[in-house]
């Protein structure tokens, strides 16, 4: 009768537990769909907030690199806020982990006070916009180029022998940058070394005549010409002209091969260094 009585007991035992996990499976299995439905519905949410953010910065024209960092940015907290709601509905208290993560995320913010330093200056460029895409720029450290994009971190620069370079955000935000294609105008300078001896009007009428062949040279600033000093070996005339941005370079190259080109048909010469050696008596 005992055995009996033991064997009652463990069955009903046993039917408790089978039940408690019936009950705790059909909960967890709960949450679980709730969970997965939460993510379909949080993902198909979130796309249609991209889209529609998309939309939105195309349509007021922001750059390509300022959109692309908004909604690099808005899709990790879109997706951090989902994945919090799915964490939630499985029944992991939401509380203790974001004071989990809000301790690893200081600590790991002292760890890349560098990148948040380059995270920092991202923004203030894409705010405040020093430069843009397509801008060829100058900046610390004699690094120069066109920028190629403006990542979250580092801005890439296609330097003039097509190397790709990396700079910090950082760096560029907190120094001085020399942008060359902010303004519609650049101004070139030049100068030239003729001979003692020669007419300085009549080199003056030559590259004034230089000057005004040329279309690319704008009339408006009016382009300077002076004799800018007496040199060891040369009378140094002083040029000075504008010319839009984009034809800049086109226009300082063509003018040094156009004067050399034409000295030497005028007959204007060019100087070269001289020593006067004086020999003592015996």
């Amino acid at each position: 009768m005992l055995f009996t009585l033991l064997n009652a007991t463990s069955l009903v035992n046993v039917e408790q537990v089978v039940d408690k996990l019936i009950t705790w499976g059909v909960e967890t299995g709960k949450d679980i769909l709730g969970a997965i439905l939460i993510y379909v519905i949080g993902r198909f949410i979130i796309r249609q907030i991209m889209r529609l953010v998309a939309n939105i910065l195309e349509r007021r024209k922001f750059e390509s690199s300022v959109q692309t960092f908004l909604k690099s940015l808005l899709s990790i907290l879109l997706n951090l806020v989902l994945a919090f709601a799915i964490i939630s509905k499985l029944g992991v208290e939401t509380t203790s982990l974001a004071a989990l993560l809000a301790s690893a995320g200081v600590a790991i913010g002292m760890a890349l006070s560098g990148n948040l330093s380059n995270f920092a200056g991202g923004l203030v460029i894409l705010v405040f916009k020093p430069f843009k895409v397509g801008d060829f720029i100058d900046g610390p450290d004699g690094v120069s180029g066109t920028v190629k994009e403006i990542q979250i971190f580092h801005t890439i620069l296609t330097m003039l022998d097509d190397r790709i370079i990396y700079v910090p955000n950082g760096v560029l935000s907190s120094n001085a940058i020399t942008n060359y294609s902010r303004q519609q105008m650049r101004r070139a300078e030049w100068t030239f070394g003729v001979e003692y001896g020669e007419d300085y009007e009549r080199v003056k009428a030559v590259l004034e005549r230089i000057i005004a062949a040329d279309d690319r040279i704008l009339k408006t600033p009016e382009p300077f010409i002076a004799l800018s000093s007496l040199s060891a070996s040369s009378v140094d005339i002083k040029v000075r002209a504008w010319a839009k941005v984009s034809d800049y370079w086109d226009v300082y190259f063509d003018m040094n091969r156009v004067v050399y080109e034409t000295f030497n048909k005028e007959g204007i010469g060019f100087p070269f260094p001289q020593l006067t050696v004086h020999q003592a008596k015996d």
